[in-house]
């Protein structure tokens, strides 16, 4: 049975009325809200809480402005949860944030969204996490590490070299393929698995911190002696959003969500609050096991602090956990990021292939293989550390813009149904909006060839967009 619900239809005169769309797009809604909330989860941890604590120490060494990050990222993403779970009850549909930026600002804006998500920050975020699962892989397997090249090339854009650990990267990004190619059900106990076992991992660091640590963490004073202290925590706030970004992912597999407008408000802000508590913890776990001088510039910052309570145990247990985070994220992101696709072309603005539901598993299987492709080609370029950087300020600036969506929403289709409105509109989206804004500045002053590689790249979209219109 189809369920339908109403869209604004735009009539010559202007004048905007109610036009049904159906929500069945033939793919299987298999999600409820336990999955739903486990599928935030699972896509917003990865391995950065793994690996970015070391390198915000090094700009800004200060325990008490580390633990303000989080919980400042931790509110940000609570807050855009909030607001993108109006549209997304609104529009219950595959695709979400890409359906919210057509319906508020039309197809030009979707479509640059879109292109984005492949070209830069939902690819690139598949890559950056398998880069670090091969990461933690090569702990047990030296002989797959990075530095373990095989050839170097000189390039235009520097040396290009090829190594053990970005064949280890794109081969999680095959299997992962794979698995989201055979159904969504598939995918979804893939992630539920995952998901639930980094987080008793997660979970196993503060208990640790409780019977083993021996630092007391210097919490004055707050500012520490750092030349540009706001532009410090603008620079670490970089890898804290890292961490906690795709939680918008889940309104993408709404198309598969049984009961979409109750579950995804309900998912989104569970999600992201139970994210926000598991990173916080894990975060005290680290500044009252390592001082702050041994914390600076570590890349492996959990499994140091863990060896450093436990011992070498301790490190091990660590660097499984991690093998699990990074896969069981990357089986949310494809999950998630094939449907954005899918959304693209049945909008005839992405390969029309990609717009093919697989007759006998009922995924976007064309769309899961191309998505796999780019970010395997992603996971074959540039270091971490480049990635999540480009990759965080395409993310958070066209999220700004979704964000801004929801108040054209408000104003010119104020009769259309919401099934659920954001908490004490408009300050909930406000302090989204002037946070994201605040970060995109700073990162565009701060890092501005990685942004400007991000801006670029989006802005490549724009022949292809007017192309596929032709």
């Amino acid at each position: 049975m189809n369920s339908r619900v109403t869209v604004p239809a735009v009539l010559p005169s202007g004048v905007r009325t109610q036009a049904p769309i159906s929500t069945d797009e033939g793919l299987d809604r298999a999600l409820g809200l336990p999955s739903a909330v486990l599928f935030v989860m699972g896509s917003m941890i990865g391995s950065a809480i793994f690996l970015t604590t070391g390198s915000m120490a090094a700009v800004m060494p200060s325990a008490s402005l580390i633990l303000v990050a989080w919980l400042c990222g931790g509110v940000v993403s609570v807050c855009g949860g909030l607001t993108y779970a109006e549209m997304g009850a609104m529009y219950p549909n595959s695709g979400g944030v890409y359906v919210y930026l057509r319906e508020a600002f039309g197809p030009l804006t979707a479509f640059l969204y879109g292109w984005a998500g492949l070209a830069v920050f939902w690819s690139g975020g598949i890559a950056g996490v398998a880069t670090g699962f091969a990461e933690y892989v090569s702990y047990f397997v030296p002989a797959l590490s990075s530095t373990h090249v095989f050839w170097t090339f000189a390039t235009p854009l520097g040396s290009w070299t090829f190594s053990a650990a970005q064949i280890v990267a794109v081969s999680s990004i095959a299997v992962l393929a794979w698995i989201n190619y055979i159904g969504v059900r598939s995918g979804n106990r893939v992630n539920v698995l995952m998901t639930v076992a980094k987080v008793a991992g997660l979970a196993a660091l503060p208990i640790m911190a409780i019977f083993f640590a021996r630092v007391s963490p210097e919490w004055t004073p707050v500012v520490p002696p750092v030349a540009r202290p706001l532009a410090a925590f603008g620079v670490a706030m970089i890898a804290v959003l890292w961490a906690y970004d795709a939680w918008y992912s889940v309104t993408w597999v709404a198309g598969e969500m049984k009961d979409p407008q109750r579950t995804l408000p309900r998912a989104m802000l569970g999600g992201a609050a139970l994210v926000t508590l598991v990173y916080v913890s894990a975060n005290l776990a680290y500044v009252y096991a390592l001082p702050m001088p041994q914390l600076q510039g570590v890349t492996r910052v959990g499994e140091r602090a863990a060896s450093a309570m436990v011992g070498s145990s301790g490190a091990s247990f660590v660097a499984l956990t991690v093998v699990v985070s990074t896969f069981g994220c990357n089986a949310a992101a494809m999950l998630a990021g094939a449907r954005l696709l899918f959304a693209m072309a049945r909008d005839g603005v992405f390969l029309p292939a990609a717009a093919k539901v697989h007759p006998r598993y009922r995924t976007p299987h064309v769309a899961v293989i191309a998505l796999a492709i780019w970010a395997s080609v992603l996971a074959l370029s540039g270091t971490y550390e480049q990635l999540f950087t480009y990759v965080m300020f395409a993310s958070i600036l066209l999220h700004l813009v979704g964000a801004v969506g929801l108040i054209r929403l408000r104003r010119t289709q104020p009769d259309r149904p919401r099934p659920y409105r954001v908490w004490a509109y408009p300050i909930v989206p406000g302090i989204f909006i002037i946070a994201t804004t605040a970060f995109v500045i700073n990162t565009l002053l701060e890092r501005p060839r990685e942004s400007l590689a991000g801006l670029g790249l989006l802005a490549l979209g724009l022949p292809v967009y007017w192309y596929s219109k032709r």
